[in-house]
């Protein structure tokens, strides 16, 4: 079988080729077809142990398609992904050059669309896997620390607020008075940080995120940009968001931590029922 040269066409001809595969094979190929963001960010390790197959599994899949192998396959996916990456960018740039500000009638048009952008390619670009290893994270831990400052200071708030609603346990550090440090030496091995941050960034963010590292503790971040320390996150979650005349929103940030905690709370649930 001949490969196929982009994502449409792959995903075309796996639709076709269903019946006849096996049924392990069915089970990436259910996941390459309703994930491709995942097929462009993972890598084969994570996605077999994600769906519960062997590596060898996976190359055994990308082979059946024509490929040499798993990262051969994985390259349609990744050129796809820029490709929408480019069209998104184009699509921001448009909306902020609007000039919002001249007709409430506008704005309101301008912000609505910025939001819509923001959490489509939220949904376009964060990988289901990635959510349920996130929640796995905070289900498991004696306690989740939510860190974040400024702007990005809203959504860890939030978060905070439904994790309590779901009686999951958490613990806003939110450096209130001048006890961050305070704050900071009750995270340990057990727990899971999590921290949000977008550029310029907080050095405390930064910081605090640095010590829980240090300390042992599982880490969660969601940036706009990966940079250090965030990048060393056991889950990193890249969110893109719109603006409009240099407004930016965090509509898709807070979507992502609204699903997180709603995740995390119905895990906590089903454990606890089950013991």
């Amino acid at each position: 079988m001949a490969a196929a040269q982009n994502q449409e066409e792959l995903q075309a001809e796996i639709a076709r080729s269903y019946d006849g595969l096996s049924k392990r094979l069915k089970i990436i190929a259910d996941f390459v077809l309703k994930d491709p963001s995942g097929v462009a960010l993972l890598t084969s390790a994570t996605l077999a142990n994600e769906l519960g197959v062997a590596p060898s599994a996976i190359v055994r899949f990308a082979q059946a398609f024509g490929y040499s192998g798993f990262s051969e396959m994985q390259a349609v996916f990744k050129t796809q992904m820029q490709h929408d990456t480019r069209s998104y960018r184009d699509r921001i740039r448009g909306l902020e050059q609007r000039k919002a500000g001249r007709a409430t009638e506008e704005m309101v048009a301008s912000f609505v669309d910025a939001g819509i952008a923001s959490l489509q390619e939220m949904h376009r670009t964060t990988p289901v896997a990635l959510i349920e290893q996130a929640a796995e994270m905070m289900a498991s831990a004696r306690m989740v620390h939510l860190l974040a400052q400024k702007r990005t200071f809203t959504a860890a708030t939030y978060l905070s607020y439904n994790l309590a609603r779901l009686e999951v346990p958490a613990h806003l550090l939110d450096g209130a008075g001048g006890t961050l440090d305070q704050q900071l030496s009750l995270v340990g091995p057990e727990d899971v940080v999590f921290a949000i941050s977008f550029q310029p960034g907080s050095a405390e963010t930064a910081q605090a995120f640095d010590h829980a590292l240090s300390v042992g503790a599982r880490s969660i971040a969601i940036c706009d940009v990966p940079r250090a320390p965030f990048v060393n996150a056991d889950v990193l979650f890249r969110i893109s968001e719109a603006s409009v005349e240099t407004f930016r929103s965090l509509n898709a940030t807070i979507s992502l931590a609204l699903i997180l905690a709603i995740r995390t709370g119905t895990l906590c649930s089903e454990r606890n029922a089950n013991r």
